[in-house]
């Protein structure tokens, strides 16, 4: 269940994506400089999911991973998000694709996740683990709910550690992307708080030690672009017969 020290912050977060939902795509193009979309297709390429496989995708936003693995594996695909803005586009992306029937849309909490034990060959999370109360918790649902063999995989914006360019990102993060904020989405604070958000996050090898906590083995790391974004892919264990 749910921390009710965790409610401020879930109620936070609800309403900055629920705001920025209508320029959540392109922004999220300026903030990677364009590179979320490689990303994204390296994650798949690792993924290797077969025809059928099954997935839920957290914290889906708008659905483009959703939809990537849904033309992957043919579904079934679920895609779960607590802001009902988002979800809307990202239906819309879906029908678009005549993907409806390969594709459930949920609004639901990570915290807390609707769904029984060892149901899906893949958890996922793309950009949403560092806005959510307890990492680890959200974690531990992911690795509750795939199978046996299955794969918790989260690409996520992570701390580069190599200066000059950790001190240029950071000035980057902290002050340029505001202001882009304001000026294409007409929203300051919401983008504000998304360098705070990165802050309070564990590096990429700390990630990589909860991974372990929660249940999870071979756990991979793939840092990109100077260490701005990271991959993290881990199996749960195959119980013994």
């Amino acid at each position: 269940m749910n921390n009710p020290s965790s409610k401020p912050k879930e109620e936070f977060v609800h309403s900055v994506f629920q705001s920025v939902a209508p320029k959540y795509d392109l922004m999220n193009d300026i903030i990677s400089f364009g590179r979320h979309r490689a990303w994204r297709k390296f994650t798949m390429n690792k993924m290797n999911m077969a025809p059928g496989d099954t997935a839920i995708d957290l914290c889906c936003g708008t659905c483009d991973w959703t939809i990537s693995m849904a033309e992957a594996s043919g579904g079934p695909i679920t895609g779960l998000d607590f802001s009902e803005n988002m979800l809307k586009i990202g239906r819309r992306k879906v029908e678009d694709r005549g993907l409806d029937r390969s594709i459930r849309l949920v609004q639901g909490n990570a915290m807390d996740l609707p769904f029984e034990d060892d149901t899906f060959h893949f958890a996922t999370i793309g950009f949403g683990l560092r806005n959510v109360p307890d990492p680890r918790q959200v974690l531990a649902e992911m690795t509750r709910v795939v199978k046996p063999g299955g794969k918790v995989v989260c690409l996520e914006l992570s701390k580069p550690t190599w200066q000059p360019f950790k001190g240029l990102y950071y000035f980057y993060f902290r002050y340029l992307m505001p202001m882009l904020g304001k000026l294409i989405a007409k929203r300051y604070s919401q983008y504000k708080w998304l360098p705070e958000s990165l802050i309070q996050f564990p590096g990429r090898k700390e990630l990589a030690g909860i991974y372990t906590e929660v249940g999870l083995s071979n756990v991979e790391v793939y840092p990109f672009f100077g260490g701005i974004a990271a991959l993290h892919i881990g199996t749960k264990e195959k119980q013994d017969v």
